[in-house]
C-alpha cells in the first residue's frame, strides 16, 4: 500500500480547525494511539495500538524530505500486541514510543490528521491514500487551503523528533571506546552511527603493529552497519578518552560521507555533556561523491 505523506508543525490549532471546517472535510473523530518503534534493519517498524481498535504491527518506508513523498506500507493485525511488543523488544531493541491524539478528517481520498503530540505539540499531517496523477494537485491544494508555509514543513517523523539522538549516540560511542584497541597510541576511539530505522552501530579504533593496518572508530561503526544490511545513516557521534571533542580524520569523514547526507549531524564530545554538534559537509566541503563518476 502507497501514500503520499506531508507535515507540518501546527502553530494556531484553532485556525487550521476552521480551515479543514472550510474545507468540507468529513470529521472523523479523535483516536488515542501509541506507536512502539523497534529498530529495524530496513525501513522502520512500529507497534501500532489505538483505543477502540485492534492493533496493528506496520512496515513502512518514507524518504525524509519537507516534500510531499510516497510511503509504501505494510500493515499486519496484532493478536497479542503487549506479547509481540515483548517479543520484538527482545529481538530487535525499542527505539522509542510516540503517544498521540489524532483528530481525523476525510476529504477526497485524503486523510487530514491533527496531532497532538507528547512531549512535541501540535502538527497537522495530510496523507493521500493510494496517490495517482491527481495527488500533486490534491496536496497543493490542500497546502493552500489550510495555510501551510514552507517555514512550517518537516521533513522527518514524530519519532525522529522525540528520539534522544545526540546523547543516545554518545553512549554508544562511550561504550565502544572503552574496548578500543589501543596499545601503541594509547589514543582510544569509539564511534557510533544511527541508520534510518533507528538502530546504532558502533565501532571502536583497532591498532596494528604495522600502523598502517590499524582501523579507525568510524570504519568499524559502518563496518557493522554495512554487516546488518544497512547502507545509510542519519547521525554520527565520535568519542575520545583523552580528547573533549574529537573529529573524524579525512580519511574517515569520506566514509561517513559516502553513506550520509550534506546535512546528517554529527556530535562531539562525551556522554551526559552537550556535545559540539557539526555536519558533515562542515567537515567536508566538497566532497567526492556518487555525482562525479556519472560526469
Amino acid at each position: 500500500m502507497v501514500n503520499s505523506e506531508l507535515k507540518a508543525t501546527d502553530p494556531d490549532r484553532a485556525a487550521t480547525a476552521a480551515r479543514v471546517a472550510a474545507l468540507g472535510a468529513t470529521d472523523q473523530g479523535v483516536l488515542v494511539q501509541r506507536d512502539t518503534y523497534f529498530a529495524a534493519r530496513h525501513g522502520r517498524l512500529k507497534l501500532r495500538e489505538q483505543e477502540d481498535s485492534a492493533a496493528e504491527l506496520i512496515a513502512y518506508r518514507r524518504g525524509d524530505t519537507v516534500q510531499a513523498a510516497e510511503s509504501d506500507y505494510l500493515l499486519v493485525p496484532a493478536i497479542d500486541p503487549a506479547g509481540l511488543a515483548q517479543a520484538l523488544d527482545r529481538s530487535l531493541g525499542t527505539v522509542v514510543v510516540v503517544a498521540k491524539r489524532r483528530h481525523l478528517f476525510l476529504w477526497e481520498n485524503a486523510r487530514i490528521h491533527l496531532d497532538d503530540v507528547d512531549g512535541l505539540g501540535a502538527f497537522i499531517e495530510i496523507e493521500i491514500v493510494e496517490p495517482d496523477d491527481r495527488a500533486p494537485g490534491q496536496m497543493a491544494r490542500l497546502r493552500e487551503a489550510l495555510g501551510i508555509e514552507d517555514s512550517a514543513l518537516v521533513a522527518v517523523g514524530y519519532s525522529d523528533l522525540l528520539l534522544d539522538g545526540a546523547q543516545a549516540l554518545l553512549r554508544a560511542a562511550d561504550a565502544a571506546m572503552r574496548n578500543a584497541y589501543a596499545p601503541y597510541s594509547s589514543f582510544k576511539v569509539g564511534a557510533a552511527v544511527r541508520a534510518p530505522g533507528g538502530a546504532i552501530y558502533s565501532g571502536a579504533n583497532v591498532e596494528n603493529v604495522a600502523f598502517p593496518q590499524g582501523a579507525c572508530a568510524e570504519a568499524a561503526a559502518l563496518g557493522a552497519l554495512i554487516t546488518a544490511g544497512e547502507t545509510a545513516i542519519t547521525a554520527v557521534a565520535v568519542v575520545a578518552e583523552r580528547l573533549e571533542h574529537c573529529p573524524p580524520c579525512g580519511g574517515c569523514r569520506q566514509r561517513l560521507a559516502e553513506f550520509g547526507e550534506p546535512g546528517t549531524p554529527v556530535h562531539l564530545g562525551r556522554p551526559g555533556h552537550e556535545p559540539q554538534t557539526t555536519t558533515l559537509a562542515e567537515l567536508l566541503p566538497g566532497a567526492f561523491a556518487r555525482g562525479a563518476l556519472d560526469e
